[in-house]
């Protein structure tokens, strides 16, 4: 069966139920567990950034994007730790996240991406776009999809 479990997340309501789902897959199957989460990249401010003094640093858009990723994926460390499922976490900065999933899953060589898909269609889907479905059409690793 599956040996190494990537479970994105972005921190929603929903993201939090494929957690609970994946773990619970992962202590079926004796499978370990990385959790991962992509935040946004830093964006060189613009003028108007700077006249209204809105703008980050890179080193302090840095120290927030970890500290945002650590509060994501530690419900994951939470919920792994307490049905003694062996884990890992990571993330990166990325403004693409359906392909630093698919390359985080094969970076910690894992063998089953189990994500969440908020089902949007029609003007949502166009607007709001679908990693779920982005990693499905990239990724040559099996997907379980939760919804």
């Amino acid at each position: 069966m599956y040996k190494h479990i990537l479970v994105p997340t972005d921190g929603s309501e929903l993201s939090d139920k494929a957690i609970n789902a994946a773990i619970d897959f992962a202590r079926e199957t004796g499978a370990r567990v990385t959790g991962f989460t992509a935040v946004p990249e830093y964006h060189v401010p613009g003028n108007a950034e700077l006249i209204g003094r809105r703008a980050v640093s890179m080193e302090q858009h840095e120290q927030d994007s970890r500290r945002l990723a650590q509060e994501i994926l530690g419900r994951v460390a939470e919920r792994a730790r307490f049905a003694g499922i062996e884990f890992d976490t990571d993330y990166v900065l990325s403004d693409r996240p359906y392909e630093a999933i698919v390359q985080a899953a094969e970076r910690h060589g894992c063998d089953l991406i189990f994500m969440a898909s908020h089902g949007r269609r029609g003007i949502s889907a166009l607007v709001h776009g679908s990693e779920t479905r982005e990693v499905l059409t990239h990724s040559a690793i099996p997907t379980l999809v939760f919804r």
